[in-house]
This record gives structure tokens, C-alpha cells and sequence, in this order.
């Protein structure tokens, strides 16, 4: 401020202080650095070489400092950092864009990574802090130690058959009619629940399921459909996928409901995964109405 005005008296009623502290001020700068800072005359003030220096450097120091408040305060609140996604492409492939899109729009600073993730894969993923949230289904009960997981939407259970299969014409089909049938299931590691579901369902209709395959991609398990080695028992979703050459068939009395959730570790939530989860719980019902689409 002496420096701007030229003036010791001037700069101390800028400050709301009076002057002999502001030549206090200065003159221990001055001895601290070894150096005048101003040449000091009955007229005016002038600044010295050495005093433009610290003037320059200060003025960047000061707005560095202030630019640093603002970064903290803001990564507190999720506003900066990164964001890392597992997701299971399968369940998720409208729901991740719109999630992605709507957390971009309110933080747009924040760098957001997105991995294709299986269920087992996002388990170490979690195990190796690479990932801060996994969007799958539920997990298994001893595989997501330390892991929080909320509910993002509930689905149900599709027959798949190939497009020229005499049952691709049927509007609802009942499990019981499938007993001959060889049947394709996603792999068990990477969804037991699901899978475990489908063979009890299976089990419950009067037959233990022939097990053709068990593919780890549900993409996979289409391409086999369409290809007419086997049909397949899968959650609905799959119908975002591409299904050329397949048909979905609702089964007849069946009200299993297929859980997709969200998971973190709630222990070391960074601000920016906190953000995320917040924003997924406040979509829920948006979600659930774009997954019956």
C-alpha cells in the first residue's frame, strides 16, 4: 500500500492504522532483509529497486496463497480431485452416462476415470485403491469387506432365445418349458447372487437347468444366443446391449427382482466420491424409469 500511494501517512488511513506502525512495519522488513526498501523524504516516498522486487514477488506469493484457500475450500467440497468408476457394463450403460454427465456439469474440474469392471475385478480394484466407486450387482456377503453398497434400481429376469426359436414369438414363457432346453448363464464369480437365483428358480419350476456355458461378458452370452448354442435367463437390462438376432421374453409369474447397487468404502469416502454417491441416491427414481425404457 505505501508503495501504491507513495505515502507512509496515506497507506496507514487505507489500513485503518496509524502511521507509526506502518513505519514499524517496514523498517523491520528492512532489517530483516538487509536492505531499503523506500527512500524516505520530507515530499514523498520511492520505492527502491530492491523494494519492486519484493513487490512483484509478493503481489504473486499473496495471490498464490489466496488461489490455494480457494483450491482447498473447494476440494473439501468435491469440487476438485478425481473420480474413479468400475462399472458392470451390462447394468449400467444408461445410467453411467447420465450419472457422468450430470456430476460433470456440477464439478466440472474434477478428473473422472470410467473402467469396464466385473464384479471380481471392482473387488480388487477396491483391495488395490484403484478404483472409489463400483456400480455392479450386489456383492458377494464375504467379498465386500469394509464396502457400503446403496440401491440404484431393481430389475427382473428375461428368457433370451435366438430370433427363429419357436418360443421367439411368445409374450410371457413359463420357466418349466425351458427343461430341455441348453441354457447359458453369466459366469457365477462374477454375479453369484444372480446366478445362484436363476438355478434355484430353475430348481423351484421342477428342473435342475442343463448348463451349456457360462460366459464372463453379457455381450457374450447374446452373441451365443443369436448364434443359436443355447438360450439364456438374464436380467432385462440386457436389452441396452446389442441383441440383433435375439429375442427377450418376459417369464410368466416371476416377480425375482435384480438388484443393481452402488459401492465405496465409506472409511476413506474422498470428497469427490461423497459428491458422486450423493448425487446416484438423489437419481434413483430417474435411473429406475430410464432401465424400464
Amino acid at each position: 500500500m505505501v508503495a501504491s500511494l507513495k505515502s507512509f501517512s496515506a497507506a496507514a488511513r487505507e489500513l485503518h492504522t496509524v502511521q507509526p506502525a506502518i513505519s514499524r512495519h517496514i523498517a523491520a522488513l528492512e532489517e530483516e532483509l538487509g536492505t531499503r526498501l523506500f527512500i524516505r523524504n520530507t515530499r514523498d516516498v520511492q520505492i527502491t529497486a530492491a523494494g519492486l522486487q519484493l513487490l512483484s514477488d509478493a503481489t504473486i506469493l499473496l495471490k498464490q496463497f489466496e488461489d490455494a484457500k480457494n483450491r482447498t475450500k473447494r476440494a473439501a467440497k468435491g469440487e476438485l480431485g478425481q473420480l474413479r468408476v468400475g462399472y458392470l457394463p451390462s447394468a449400467c450403460l444408461t445410467l453411467i452416462p447420465y450419472l457422468v454427465k450430470q456430476f460433470h456439469s456440477r464439478f466440472p474440474h474434477v478428473d473422472i476415470s470410467l473402467y469396464e469392471m466385473t464384479v471380481s475385478e471392482q473387488l480388487t480394484a477396491f483391495k488395490h485403491d484403484e478404483i472409489d466407486i463400483g456400480i455392479s450387482r450386489p456383492l458377494p456377503v464375504d467379498g465386500g469387506d469394509g464396502l457400503v453398497s446403496h440401491l440404484l434400481y431393481q430389475d427382473h429376469l428375461c428368457v433370451v432365445v435366438p430370433e427363429d426359436h419357436e418360443l421367439a414369438r411368445c409374450h410371457r414363457v413359463k420357466l418349466s418349458d425351458l427343461q430341455a432346453e441348453k441354457l447359458i448363464l453369466f459366469h457365477r464369480e462374477e454375479a453369484i447372487g444372480l446366478f445362484d437365483t436363476i438355478i434355484h428358480l430353475c430348481q423351484n419350476n421342477g428342473f435342475s437347468p442343463n448348463l451349456s456355458a457360462q460366459p464372463k461378458h453379457m455381450q457374450t452370452l447374446l452373441t451365443m444366443v443369436a448364434a443359436g448354442l443355447g438360450i439364456a435367463i438374464a436380467p432385462y437390462c440386457v436389452a441396452k446391449l446389442y441383441t440383433q438376432g435375439c429375442c427377450l421374453i418376459r417369464i410368466e409369474k416371476d416377480q425375482t427382482e435384480i438388484l443393481t447397487q452402488i459401492h465405496y468404502r465409506e472409511k476413506s469416502l474422498t470428497p469427490t466420491a461423497e459428491a458422486f454417491v450423493e448425487l446416484a441416491k438423489q437419481s434413483t427414481e430417474i435411473i429406475q424409469k430410464q432401465m424400464r425404457a
